[in-house]
């Protein structure tokens, strides 16, 4: 059985799938047309992010019986699609979850130490000491928006430096025992918005959440919190973001993820209260590591049970 790897995971994934056997053809960094023609005779395809398995994608692919994410989010995935013509869709939501939540504890750390704006000063040969002083995470209120595993992973880090976790589970999917366990209070998602002083989203881009963050949300929010989006982009209205951080509604925020990628003259970088990165949540050595051994260990036995079926 052939397996497609159309985005590079870790080098044990490639190893794992080859030792139980399957030919692996890695070919990253393909267009859709490409990719059309490729994926035509693979039994299974594993994606990360970049790759967007389509409808059409999924209707070229004449053998196709399994579709491995190495990640959390399935948005780049037509899981419809898959399920009309009998593909299984795989991921591994817990690999990269340390990760993530890393990254928004460390933007959430920049921002109230004013460390990129330091770094670009020092560059510069300016010495602004006095000019940034910050503020610290202990005592504050942590609001997490989505309580899965990387909101509560993030709860814990929190908690151990001091601060409050509260949260709100919009989608009623989450596990209210882990939860609890996580040390997070629920509570309304209003509540969460006006309480808060640091907000932090870790859901997936649904019809009805995109743009959830945007004016109304903004004018609720304390002019002193901080909001990071590590989850998915959409989900923020990043012009009624940059209007709020320019007129100084709300005190700052951070960016992993955005609703073009690459985006495109992106005005919001030119604020001294807005710090981002490229997408970069799930991307740690650690991280990429258990996502390739896990997609393939996924990808492998799903394929051995349908042959033996």
């Amino acid at each position: 059985m052939k397996v497609l790897v159309s985005d590079l995971i870790a080098e044990d994934g490639i190893k794992k799938l080859e030792e139980e056997g399957l030919e692996v053809v890695i070919k990253p960094g393909l267009s859709p047309d490409d990719l059309k023609l490729v994926i035509k005779d693979a039994d299974a395809i594993i994606v990360r992010s970049a790759t967007k398995v389509k409808r059409d994608i999924i209707e070229a692919a004449e053998k196709l019986k399994v579709i491995g994410r190495a990640g959390v989010g399935l948005d780049n995935v037509d899981q419809e699609a898959a399920k009309e013509r009998g593909i299984k869709v795989v991921n591994t939501p817990g690999a990269t979850s340390i990760s993530v939540a890393e990254l928004a504890l460390a933007h959430m750390l920049a921002l109230s130490r004013h460390i990129v704006e330091g770094t670009v000063s020092l560059r510069e040969g300016r010495w602004e000491k006095k000019k940034l002083e910050g503020v610290e995470l202990f005592g504050k209120i942590l609001g997490v928006v989505g309580c899965g595993r990387i909101g509560r992973e993030l709860a814990k880090r929190a908690q151990a430096m001091g601060m409050e976790t509260i949260g709100s589970d919009i989608e009623g999917l989450c596990d209210m025992k882990a939860i609890k366990d996580a040390g997070i209070i629920m509570v309304p998602l209003d509540e969460l918005i006006k309480k808060s002083d640091y907000i932090s989203l870790h859901m997936p881009l649904t019809k009805e959440n995109k743009h959830m963050f945007g004016e109304e949300a903004f004018e609720k929010m304390k002019p002193t919190a901080i909001l990071i989006n590590c989850a998915r982009g959409g989900i923020v209205d990043e012009e009624a973001l940059y209007n709020a951080l320019k007129e100084g509604r709300i005190k700052g925020a951070a960016m992993d993820v955005f609703e073009v990628e690459p985006p495109q003259d992106y005005k919001l970088a030119s604020l001294k209260n807005f710090i981002g990165t490229p997408h970069i949540g799930a991307a740690t050595e650690e991280g990429q590591l258990r996502a390739g051994v896990e997609i393939a260990e996924l990808v492998a036995g799903s394929l051995k049970a349908l042959k033996s079926a």
